[in-house]
Order: structure tokens, then sequence, then C-alpha cells
């Protein structure tokens, strides 16, 4: 067992979480006199915004992810564990790794994310896809043109409509770019890659319980986004309560009626709750949380009682001043992160002073140069707002030299249907286990 005592008296910063919040605060104490523990059960930062494209083969694993070894390795007073925290002592200020391992802290900031959540029906685990990590990402490829290799062997043609079903439930940005890029692989991409089916009779139905999708955009930029999927195909079901998923389908209510879409191919893109971690760290404190796990926060973004702990990124519950939630994005968690980054600069053991969120905007891509934006009261759409996400989405992706470059020339082309990797790892077989 080991401690991470500094020596000379330095502060020992821990940093849970290795995402865009958690890096950002290491990155931000780089010149501060501190020693940092950056602590995440993967040894990769994930570009989240770009996973959908490893999902629909258009950009390999590397490109979306980067090592948080090589992201730090410059960085002389910062350190990186892959470890699981599994409990907080706030009396010791110690975090316990998995392994029974303690670090010593007189900071903690908890940026320990997102992960998918089913709303209670952890069944339907089994038979979806989620997409928040690598892992799922890889695994939904599979199952995309392992449906499609499925469905060019099938010789019941129920059957094979079930493999050339894709249901993609949740309309928020993920949901809409899943169900855009499945229709331009369909449509486009391997429209004369099979002998005994074609491809472009694939459905693609987007199911949401709302009353539009991306709910977070204002009506206009919604509706433009909803043509725009049906433009490409895409069927797109409005106030949709999905009530059971099972391996070959989906049932769903609509105007107290009940329907059912025979599919082999779910992906579920519907919710989100924080890391097991804050539930941890909630437990260890006292801090409430609510319905989505996260941690409810004083507006320095410190844990009641504790001012040497911050909560930052989707782990923290904070009003913005609509008095709702802060979304889940990567721009919120990094400004979070250089809030408190810079109190503990300044010697602090975490901030003091409340946070104030500048709203950069929001952005969704559909497809095929199509995508909408809102910044600051102004809306865009098309090509222009599609230029836009793929500038934005670059910005913020680092790691390894040239991968901006890259990545957007794979991502553009695989938009347009002029790139896709169709390897399907593994054997196929059936998602069903009883056959």
């Amino acid at each position: 067992m080991f401690r991470n005592r500094a020596a000379g008296g330095r502060r020992r910063v821990v940093i849970v979480g290795g995402g865009f919040g958690g890096l950002e605060a290491a990155r931000r104490l780089k010149k501060a006199d501190v020693d940092v523990t950056v602590v995440d059960r993967h040894n990769h930062l994930l570009f989240q915004p770009l996973i959908y494209q490893v999902a629909a083969g258009a950009l390999s694993s590397g490109e979306v992810a980067a090592p948080l070894r090589h992201l730090l390795k410059r960085q002389g007073n910062a350190t990186v564990l892959m470890a699981e925290v599994t409990d907080v002592d706030v009396e010791r200020r110690q975090v316990v790794l998995d392994r029974g391992e303690r670090l010593d802290y007189d900071s903690l900031i908890v940026a320990c994310g997102g992960e998918t959540s089913y709303f209670g029906h952890d069944r339907w685990r089994e038979v979806t896809c989620g997409l928040k990590t690598l892992g799922d990402a890889v695994h939904l490829r599979n199952r995309i043109f392992g449906a499609f290799e499925e469905a060019e062997r099938a010789t019941d043609p129920a059957l094979r409509d079930e493999w050339l079903t894709f249901v993609v439930i949740g309309g928020g940005p993920t949901g809409v770019e899943v169900s855009g890029q499945l229709a331009i692989l369909s449509r486009l991409t391997m429209k004369k890659d099979f002998r005994r089916i074609d491809p472009r009779a694939a459905r693609v139905v987007l199911l949401d319980a709302g009353a539009r999708v991306i709910a977070a955009f204002s009506e206009e930029s919604s509706a433009k986004a909803a043509k725009a999927l049906g433009q490409l195909g895409v069927v797109v079901r409005t106030d949709a309560m999905v009530t059971d998923i099972d391996f070959s389908g989906v049932t769903f209510a609509v105007g107290g009626k009940t329907e059912r879409i025979s599919a082999r191919t779910v992906v579920w893109a519907a919710g989100v709750r924080a890391a097991g971690m804050a539930e941890v760290l909630a437990r260890a404190t006292g801090a409430g949380t609510d319905r989505s796990g996260r941690v409810e926060v004083s507006g320095d973004m410190t844990v009641a009682g504790h001012p040497e702990i911050s909560v930052i990124g989707d782990a923290a519950k904070l009003a913005g001043p609509d008095g709702q939630p802060l979304p889940g994005l990567a721009t919120v968690a990094i400004q979070q992160a250089r809030h408190v980054a810079k109190a503990i600069r300044d010697g602090q053991p975490g901030a003091t002073e409340p946070f104030e969120y500048f709203d950069k905007g929001a952005l969704a891509v559909v497809g095929r140069g199509r995508a909408v934006c809102e910044v600051r009261g102004h809306r865009l759409s098309g090509m222009v707002a599609f230029l836009m996400y793929i500038g934005v989405h670059l910005f913020y992706l680092g790691g390894v030299g040239g991968r901006r470059i890259t990545v957007g020339i794979n991502a553009m082309a695989s938009l347009f249907g002029a790139r896709q990797s169709r390897v399907v790892l593994g054997e196929l077989g059936t998602t069903d286990p009883s056959g």
C-alpha cells in the first residue's frame, strides 16, 4: 500500500476522472506548487462527440482516444494511475483505490463523468447497444455491419427485415447523429456491397419520448433537424414511450396505443446518469444527489462542509441562470475545471467564488453536410453549421500530432459516404442466446 505524501510540503491534488474536465484541471495546475494525481479506470481521454463515428466505421479507436500519459508527459508534477476509486475517507482526506491503496489529498476534484442510464430497466442493457465508451462503439460497429451480413444470409424474409431494421432510442444529439449516420451507411456507402439484399431497403427508426428531437435546441432548429433526418430516410417518431425491449424488437406506446417494431439492432441513446463515483462521494460526505445521481454542490463547485472537495462536469448538479441544471457538455466541465484550478493555484483548497457559465452554444450534426447550430441567439443550419461543427470539434481534439488533420479528412469523407471500415470482429451468430 502506498501514499502520495508530497515532499517539501507541496500540496497534493487528486483528480478522479481523466475526461475533458479532469484533464483540463490537471493541465491548469501545471505551474502550480502542487503534486497532481489523475485517477481513471481507463488510460485514455475519450473524445465523446465523435464516438458515434467509430461505431459507423468512419474513424478508428485511436482517432477518438488519446493516452492520458501522452497528454501529460511534459507535466512533471502530474502522475496518472489507471485505477478505480472505491471509497473516500473524508476525515483522513484520502481516496481508496480498488486494490486498497490510499492517496492523500489536500484538494480533491471529482470529474468522473457519466454513464448510460436505463431508467431502472437494467435488463435492457443486455439487448441494446449503448454509446458511452470506446468498447461500446466497437461493439455497436460489429452489430451494425454484422446485421447486414446476417441479412445477406437470411432466407426468411421476416428475419431479413429484422436484421435490416435499426432502432435508435433517444432524440438528443447522439441519437440524431447515430440515426443519420445509419441512414447514410445503408443508402449511400454500402448500396453496391451485397448481392442478395439491397442495403437501401434498411429501415432506420428514431424513437423519442418527448415532443421533438434535440429538445435543448429551439423549435425551429429541432424542426430542421427532423426534416433533414426525414430526407435521409430516417423515420422519426416522437411522443413514443418505450415500454419493453427484447432480442427481436422494441415495444412502445404512442397516444395510448401500443406498437412494436421488430429489429435485431437497437441503439440506446436515451439516458445518462453520473458515474458510480458520484454515489461513493455522496455517501462519504453526506451530500445530496438528484435522480440522475449527480452530487449537489455549492455555487463554487464545492461540497457543503468540505471546501477541499470539488465536483465538476456530469457528476455535479448546479443550476444555471435559468434555474435549470447545467447541461452535461464538455464546455461546462472545462470551464468548471478552470474555475476550480485557478483557486487551487492561488493557494486555496477549492474555489470560493461562484462559478459563472459562459454558454458557447450547441451543435448537432445530421449527416451529409447538414447540421444545426445555436450560438448566443444565432441559429445556423445546413453546410455552414456542418463546417462549424467540424471546426469546433477538431479544435477540442488533442493528443497525437497531426490528429486533427487526419480526423478532419476522415470525418468529412465518412459523412458523405466515402470512407468506412466495415470489418466485423469475431463471429456473428445471433444476439439472442436462445437462438
